[in-house]
């Protein structure tokens, strides 16, 4: 008896594109950017849509294999099916057009996603940036020097994970990542991406998403109800420019409602 044998084609991008090239359905998977797993009504409000429209995408997007659910008893949440989802998101809004902004909610929305935002588990944005010119500016991060530069670039592209580059730990990063309270004991992944905005690298991987985690702890940022946008708390200011010397000017334009309390 003859074994079959299975013949993989060429990546079915049509169907993936489809599934994502809708407005509504786009809109969702910005709002699960972050990595949050969200409820379908609040899903539906991000999109814009009836609630009975949010269900028929959701399962659009969960057919495409884009995104997964959850069920929690009566409930079912939704969330990003994995990281490389989240990478191939980034990677389209560098291709994308952006939106116009016609109101002071869009531009306030567009400024604070460029000023800090959660890149799926991890720091993005100009804070993610700026944290990371930081580390190796203080000799906590050795293997490269933060910048992308196209012309010099091998298999670094924008919006995606590096390669180009081998970051490590040095002796004084351990201590430092030791005092500020991460966890270098189970050594963590060193990554990176090329942030779309910046176009520079935030640090990613094991280490990134705790330096994520320990900023949330210590209130320095706080996750909007939706959305990948970070809200960078004074608290987080004072604690961003004392430890890392991160000051308010480095990431961008700021005003009384963009700080927080």
């Amino acid at each position: 008896m003859m074994e079959e044998t299975t013949t993989r084609g060429e990546a079915d991008l049509a169907r993936v594109a489809a599934a994502i090239g809708e407005p509504g359905r786009a809109r969702i998977l910005n709002a699960l950017g972050d990595g949050r797993a969200l409820a379908a009504s609040v899903l539906a409000g991000e999109a814009g849509v009836a609630p009975s429209t949010a269900s028929n995408h959701l399962a659009r997007l969960v057919d495409a294999g884009l995104i997964v659910v959850e069920v929690s008893g009566r409930h079912r949440y939704y969330r990003l099916a994995g990281p490389m989802v989240a990478e191939a998101l980034e990677a389209l809004s560098l291709l994308a057009r952006p939106e116009p902004v016609r109101s002071l909610r869009a531009s306030t929305r567009a400024a604070s996603l460029r000023r800090a935002r959660a890149c799926y588990d991890h720091l993005a944005g100009r804070l993610g940036v700026e944290v990371m010119a930081a580390l190796l500016a203080r000799g906590h991060l050795a293997g490269g020097d933060g910048i992308h530069d196209p012309a010099r670039a091998r298999l670094d592209h924008y919006s995606s994970s590096g390669h180009d580059f081998t970051y490590t730990v040095t002796e004084s990063g351990e201590r430092f990542f030791s005092d500020f309270g991460t966890d270098l004991s189970r050594r963590p992944t060193i990554r990176y991406c090329v942030d779309w905005t910046e176009q520079r690298h935030h640090l990613a991987g094991g280490l990134g998403a705790q330096l994520l985690t320990r900023f949330l702890d210590l209130d320095w940022v706080r996750r909007m109800p939706v959305g990948r946008a970070l809200l960078v708390t004074e608290t987080g200011l004072a604690g961003l420019g004392r430890t890392f010397g991160v000051e308010a000017p480095a990431l961008g334009p700021w005003d009384a409602r963009s700080r927080g309390a």
